[in-house]
């Protein structure tokens, strides 16, 4: 490569030549982004009137562009700040991070002097506690040609790596502005659909794409952003999924991707969750507890400089490489995320609170574009991501294995936790805020907990575990809002009543093991928290052959009002789906009464058209009463269950059932393991019951999360029960035709299949 030119962030140059030692990834409730954000104006608040904030900064050295965004300069005292939010005391920061800190300023006085002219300023790296307010300051003048001198002896460690980074994204985006297909042709709905993601990340915009099974959705979302990216400009395409069995179908077509350039240049990093990378789980990630922390950024450069030269950077590799120069292998996948081109794995990586590739992707100011498999699933999994809960039983199991100096808080918390349960007039009683007096047991609790971590880094097991869920409570009762649901749910204690100590007796009059407790934060609308998520992309695409109706996902999910919409023909000729409606109810109160007649439909259409069928259930309650009941009426008919508890090889076994010309009917549960992500075409399956709408049981809490969505969206939107029934529902009856040569059978066993409110939620290219 000849002339070439390399843009670095300031942190990015910081990290790569700053970064030594051990690695200690101790436990420290690190401040949210919008707590980082009021640290800000709590500072600007007590400078002068012309403190500066936010200052573009930008310099080149040699091939180098090193650019970013000093916190704050104070023009009458000549003093540039780095502001890093913290909870705990300074000291507790480990050295190695402190010296990043003070790298970055150095580098962001560096160009603001040359930028103004500056002889010498004054540094001061500002740490601010997020609960106090209290600043703590290091301060040092310095000359401007010493920080010169330190920004260009950076520069010159970087400028090799800068190089080879520079050569490898001049050939990965030759490769991409040409890459064939890897197929023959694209397929007609196919190419709808690529089409669609090629224009919305030209024009920075996200889609919402609906497509069924058949037309290839993953090489039909990959390839066009692939041959987008060079164009655009992007730095990182995350390929998220809901489900493992996603990533696999994701990496099968990202290697046939990467095989058809004539490079290959293309890096694929696949990100691993901590409990399948940890090699010792029982260790701390700290250098003095953990072998491959100790010493981890002193070795990190050769384990990068191999992995990056490998490109294919699944799981396995990670491994190897990461053993073969003593580095943690989870870490070690971490750093990578900033060489990768192309980033598969869940969801929560870009959406959970703490997901890496958004946050470094914003720290970073990396353009990142997403695709989002299986996104009807995304609701849900969000909804996880920001609820939380915490029982009386979980508290008490604390105070067993709880040292003395933390005893007398956790008591605290179980004693207005148990009082709470104790007045309420119901078994659930939803709240419109947390009492006063349960938030501040609680904020004394992670007070005393936060300073028990912080003093025994080397420490993991149960008091960090409760640490987690403690703290998390109060991070989302803080945000508190029409958004989620905060409840109380009372019910019998699951363990046996212990024979506890005196010092661990929690109310004098109460039988410890009789009754427990719950108060839980469930997110109902999680686009509150995904809002500034899909704000900070450049482009998301989101597909599934169940998105319907497209307000649906953009109103809970929170995306842009401009959000485009497709709906992918089916492949499939209309004739090769046979959609009966059964003329029978499966509401709760007829069940029993039809149960007759459902197992008659069953055992007809099977004895009409022998094969494999799967027939669906709301429950297992209901699933076994079915299949008791087509033994004892139909015996003759082969079959099998999905059982409530099943392991890898249990499920292997149900599905290894379904051979080519098999016949017989296997019993599953609707929105379970069975009902979507199994794919079983020929005749292998060639039909499907699905009995129910797949409607939410009736409770109090569904009715609470009914009256809110309906007071948000309106009563007539079915966001609560309706629209997610049917997506189980068609995702359920989307196993059986799996190519475009199959042919099947779907029977909709209860009448309320024919309203026109409910047909309007089914696709429009079935013949009901």
């Amino acid at each position: 490569m000849s002339a070439w030119t390399y843009t670095v962030s300031v942190r990015s140059l910081c990290e790569f030549t700053a970064k030594r030692g051990s690695l200690d990834r101790r436990f420290t409730p690190s401040a949210t982004a919008l707590e980082g954000q009021a640290v800000q104006l709590a500072v600007l608040a007590r400078r002068s009137p012309g403190y500066e904030i936010e200052l573009p900064l930008e310099a080149v050295h040699g091939n180098l562009r090193v650019r970013g965004r000093a916190d704050g300069y104070e023009a009458d005292v000549n003093r540039l700040e780095e502001i890093k939010t913290i909870r705990g005391p300074v000291e507790l920061i480990p050295e190695n991070r402190r010296a990043l800190h003070w790298a970055q300023l150095e580098t962001y006085g560096a160009l603001i002097a040359a930028d103004r002219g500056l002889a010498e300023l004054e540094l001061a790296l500002v740490y601010v506690d997020a609960d106090t307010q209290h600043e703590t300051v290091i301060r040092e003048k310095v000359n401007a040609a010493a920080l010169q001198a330190a920004f260009e002896a950076r520069c010159a460690q970087f400028e090799a790596w800068a190089a080879q980074e520079a050569a490898h994204r001049s050939a990965r985006n030759t490769d991409l502005s040409t890459l064939p297909f890897p197929l023959r042709e694209l397929r007609p709905g196919q190419r709808l659909l690529a089409e669609a993601v090629y224009r919305v990340a030209a024009h920075g915009r996200h889609l919402l794409a609906q497509a069924p099974t058949g037309i290839g959705k993953t090489l039909g979302t990959l390839y066009p952003l692939l041959r987008a990216m060079p164009g655009q400009r992007l730095d990182k395409i995350g390929y998220m999924t809901c489900k493992g069995t996603g990533r696999l179908t994701a990496l099968e077509a990202l290697h046939s991707l990467r095989e058809a350039a004539p490079t290959k240049a293309l890096r694929v990093l696949t990100l691993v969750a901590k409990e399948q990378a940890c090699e010792h789980p029982t260790k701390a990630c700290h250098g003095d507890a953990c072998p491959l922390a100790h010493d981890f950024y002193d070795r990190l450069p050769a384990a990068r400089a191999e992995a990056v030269q490998a490109g294919w950077l699944d799981a396995p590799t990670q491994r190897r490489v990461a053993l073969r120069h003593d580095v943690c292998p989870y870490y070690l996948g971490q750093e990578l995320l900033r060489w990768a081109d192309v980033v598969v794995g869940d969801v929560h990586h870009a959406f959970d609170p703490h997901g890496q590739l958004y946050g470094l992707a914003q720290a970073q100011g990396w353009k990142l574009a997403l695709l989002v498999d299986e996104a009807h699933n995304l609701i849900d999994r969000a909804r996880d991501m920001y609820s939380t809960s915490l029982s009386l039983e979980r508290v008490r199991a604390a105070i067993a294995e709880a040292p003395v100096s933390l005893r007398a808080p956790l008591r605290g918390l179980a004693k207005e936790l148990a009082t709470l349960g104790q007045a309420q007039a119901a078994d659930y009683q939803p709240l419109p805020a947390v009492p006063e007096a349960l938030g501040e047991a609680l904020q004394r609790v992670n007070v005393a907990l936060g300073e028990y971590v912080q003093n025994h880094p080397l420490e993991v097991g149960p008091m960090l575990e409760f640490y987690f869920e403690s703290f998390n409570l109060q991070r989302l009762l803080d945000r508190l809002d029409t958004h989620s649901l905060c409840d109380l749910q009372r019910s019998a204690a699951t363990r046996p009543a212990m024979d506890a100590p005196a010092n661990l007796s929690l109310l004098e009059d109460e039988d410890e093991g009789s009754t427990d407790v719950r108060l839980s934060v469930r997110n109902i609308v999680p686009g509150h928290f995904l809002k500034e998520r899909f704000e900070g992309c450049h482009s998301v695409t989101l597909f599934s052959a169940t998105l319907g109706p497209p307000d649906y996902p953009r109103h809970l999910l929170g995306l842009p009002d401009d959000t485009a919409w497709i709906d992918v023909p089916a492949p499939f000729p209309p004739e090769h789906l046979t959609v009966q409606v059964a003329n029978l109810s499966t509401r709760w109160e007829h069940r029993e009464a039809s149960l007759d007649a459902l197992v008659d439909v069953l055992a007809t259409q099977y004895g009409q058209h022998p094969g494999n069928y799967l027939a669906f259930f709301s429950s297992f309650d209901y699933l076994d009463k079915a299949a008791a009941r087509l033994a004892l009426r139909h015996p003759d008919v082969p079959q099998w269950s999905q059982a409530r508890a099943m392991g890898d090889a249990a499920r292997r076994g149900f599905l290894d059932r379904f051979v080519e010309g098999g016949r017989g009917i296997g019993f599953a549960v609707l929105g379970g393991a069975f009902a979507e992500g199994v794919d079983l075409p020929g005749t292998r399956l060639i039909g499907a019951f699905i009995a129910t709408l797949g409607l939410p049981p009736v409770s109090p809490l569904q009715e609470q999360v009914r009256e809110r969505l309906d007071t948000m969206f309106g009563a007539d939107h079915g966001y609560a029960d309706l629209v997610p029934g049917l997506q189980k529902v068609v995702q359920a009856a989307g196993r059986v035709l799996r190519s475009v040569d199959d042919k099947g059978y779907v029977w909709l066993l209860d009448q309320r299949y024919r309203r026109p409110e409910v047909r309007a939620l089914l696709p429009a290219w079935w013949q009901v």
